[in-house]
């Protein structure tokens, strides 16, 4: 196992570990002390025996919570807000990608398919990233329902199908919780040696990868991942780990010692890391089957077209043909 995957299970490790460091005291009460009573007679037609602790104590908490923070639930207050970034966040930037896909067209191949193919990802990797993609789209969809739903979906639907969209919908995100785990630290493990920052990246960064078609074509320098690709590796590593954190910590309070202020704070983060995710999963999936020709079999077949391996990681093709893999 290389120095980069033991450093990043580290980090993975550590991003579980994390929930547990910000649990925080709960309250638990003291021992129940026995105390004498004094009875009093009470005569009537059905006679009483009343009794009082001849030494009363008031029995307080051994340790008492924080009061509830109340800037995390001006954050969590603001449901419209939240309900706005969510699916802007998924159809705002879909809707911009269609308007620059219209004026702007699509990178084709300058000089077609060739025919030729490469391999370029393992049936493994195949495998390993749609166990991560398909839960993290559901989990992005049954997300807007529970956070944004009822601003967007409930006005047009009658009382019984609202409820059975949500009852679903909160089914659905917690079983998808799961693969989605596992598909993240597989991706991030198996991943990450080839999405470390290169010298070239600045360059490929200041043509925004030569999608931008307006006058002369560019395609700057990438190796196995460009630096757009590099780019969203880290936001999913990153993100996507606060995700994991959060939605355990919020799925299993009692396991983790969870308290108010603490599943508050895992609510914000669990939100913005969507509303981050979301947006550039968005990015992806439109690079891959709609901006980038030949793209989409990279992660269908695990094999690319010579040619698009030339045009689109021209380093990465170098290193191939050097070693005689083509």
């Amino acid at each position: 196992m290389s120095k980069a995957i033991r450093w990043l299970s580290l980090i993975v490790l550590g991003l579980f570990a994390s929930s547990y460091a910000l649990a925080e005291e709960t309250a638990t009460l003291q021992p129940q002390q026995w105390q004498t009573i004094q009875e009093h007679a009470i005569p009537g037609d059905i006679p009483e025996i009343r009794g009082m602790p001849t030494q009363p104590e008031l029995l307080m908490p051994a340790s008492i919570p924080q009061q509830a923070d109340e800037s995390l639930l001006g954050y969590l207050g603001a449901t419209d807000t939240i309900a706005f970034a969510l699916f802007a966040s998924l159809f705002g930037v879909t809707a911009l990608f269609i308007v620059f896909v219209v004026v702007n067209g699509v990178s084709k191949l300058d000089h077609g398919f060739s025919g030729k193919l490469i391999k370029r990802w393992s049936g493994l990797s195949v495998s390993v990233h749609w166990l991560g993609a398909i839960p993290c789209i559901l989990l992005i969809l049954t997300g807007l329902v529970l956070g944004g739903g009822r601003f967007y979906f409930e006005p047009g639907m009658n009382a019984g199908s609202w409820s059975a969209l949500v009852g679903l919908s909160s089914s659905l995100h917690e079983l998808m919780a799961f693969p989605f785990i596992l598909g993240y630290v597989l991706m991030v493990l198996m991943w990450a040696p080839k999405q470390f920052p290169a010298s070239y990246d600045l360059k490929w960064f200041a043509v925004l990868g030569g999608y931008i078609n307006f006058g002369k074509k560019q395609h700057p320098d990438a190796g196995f991942a460009n630096a757009g690709e590099k780019l969203w590796f880290w936001v999913f590593a990153l993100f996507g780990g606060v995700m994991v954190v959060s939605g355990l910590a919020m799925m299993f309070p009692e396991t983790y010692g969870v308290t108010k202020n603490t599943a508050n704070l895992m609510l914000v983060l669990h939100i913005a890391s969507t509303v981050i995710i979301s947006a550039f999963s968005v990015v992806h999936i439109f690079m891959a089957t709609v901006m980038s020709e030949g793209g989409m079999s990279n992660m269908t077949s695990g094999y690319c077209d010579e040619n698009w391996a030339k045009q689109h990681h021209n380093l990465w093709f170098a290193d191939l043909k050097k070693a005689g893999k083509v």
